[in-house]
């Protein structure tokens, strides 16, 4: 069976997410959005899905990368295809970016599972069947009673203890919040939290500021003091050395790299290099469900965990499929904004969460998303 067409949906729906100036996602009042919808099908009729934002699958893309590396090519031939992307990424002058990568192998594996009937979690590996969820916050703001103080970081970290989070990621004040970056906020806000959860509940810091080494070092031995389970990328990421310092300086794991490129390739210098603790690599920054499961593998072989960044349907699919990844990340999650509520576009969420924690993995095939194709047939706005 090969695939014989590749089209985009760009839908419209209402969404209680904004975005400031520097792309962080904070609570607000539903405005319309937009998401594209990625829709591979084979010879037999058979379809493979995958969502993404429009502008990282526009139609130049589309037309120039996606549909030379995969029409009329085995739907099965998912590392051919990723290969071919790759190695014509070198040459795109940045067009071809590992996201919109990771769309198309998404959507390979969605068509495959769906196939054969077979959630991808299981033919990835299927290590498990559920696993524990950690609570990622949006980053702070200025609201009054969102994320704006660190009493208010307490008071929502209670709140996810109380629905069943046994893990709690902080995310802080980042610009264009006025008084951010700020150290001894931040230290302040793990503080509360630590204080107001107690010492049984996993705490992280994402530091997110690209930090200097000395407010990086203030903060990391603060979070010695607290506990802290990780320190996810609080420095500048393409300076691998100033993350073999930290690691020297502080016992608080180091996590990454987040967001740096070089899927798989990046992480197994970070490995070698001693520059983390626990890898790090999500489906959309990593380049694909592909890479990820090469890094988690890379991590393995270290002796290191490797935890999954983001959360949705492709992240889930590879934490399922692994036995060295302890946490889902779920959210971004904010006092003011429900994160259980559907998009409009999906019928149910893929990550509910049970009272204890833990979010079980999709028995639907493919990736498991329910999507509600008739109320995107009725809000396409772009097609191509």
């Amino acid at each position: 069976m090969d695939i014989v067409s590749i089209e985009v949906n760009v839908i419209q729906y209402l969404s209680q997410i904004s975005r400031d100036q520097a792309g962080h996602a904070h609570a607000g009042a539903p405005s319309e959005a937009q998401i594209a919808m990625l829709r591979l099908t084979s010879d037999d009729g058979r379809e493979g899905y995958a969502f993404a934002p429009p502008e990282v699958i526009r139609p130049y893309v589309v037309e120039q990368y996606f549909k030379k590396a995969a029409l009329n090519v085995s739907i099965h031939a998912r590392e051919r295809i990723w290969q071919n992307l790759w190695h014509r990424q070198r040459g795109s002058a940045g067009q071809l970016t590992d996201r919109a990568m990771a769309v198309l192998d998404s959507a390979l594996w969605d068509l495959a599972g769906r196939q054969l009937k077979v959630p991808v979690h299981q033919l990835l590996g299927g290590y498990r069947d559920k696993v524990k969820a950690y609570g990622s916050t949006m980053c702070g703001d200025e609201v009054s009673g969102g994320l704006s103080t660190p009493e208010e970081y307490a008071d929502f970290a209670n709140q996810l203890v109380q629905l069943g989070y046994k893990g709690i990621k902080l995310h802080t004040w980042m610009p264009p919040v006025r008084f951010a970056p700020s150290v001894d906020r931040d230290i302040r806000a793990c503080e509360a939290v630590r204080e107001a959860v107690g010492a049984d509940i996993a705490l992280m810091l994402d530091g997110y500021h690209w930090y200097s080494r000395t407010d990086t070092l203030k903060i990391g031995r603060a979070l010695d003091r607290l506990n802290f389970s990780w320190f996810e990328e609080p420095m500048v990421e393409e300076s691998m050395e100033s993350y073999r310092w930290l690691q020297s300086k502080i016992e608080t794991p180091i996590v990454g790299p987040e967001t740096i490129g070089g899927k798989h390739f990046s992480r197994a210098s970070w490995a070698k290099q001693n520059a983390c603790d626990i890898l790090r690599i999500g489906v959309a920054n990593g380049g694909g469900i592909s890479p990820c499961m090469k890094t988690a593998h890379l991590a393995e072989a270290f002796g290191m965990n490797c935890e999954i960044h983001g959360n949705g349907a492709a992240n889930l699919a590879v934490v399922g499929a692994i036995g060295n990844c302890e946490w889902y990340e779920r959210g971004l999650l904010h006092p003011m904004c429900d994160y259980d509520k559907p998009p409009a576009y999906l019928h149910s969420l893929i990550d509910p969460m049970d009272g204890d924690g833990y979010v079980s993995l999709p028995k639907r095939p493919g990736l498991g998303e329910d999507i509600n194709f008739e109320y995107i047939e009725c809000n396409t706005v772009k097609r191509y």
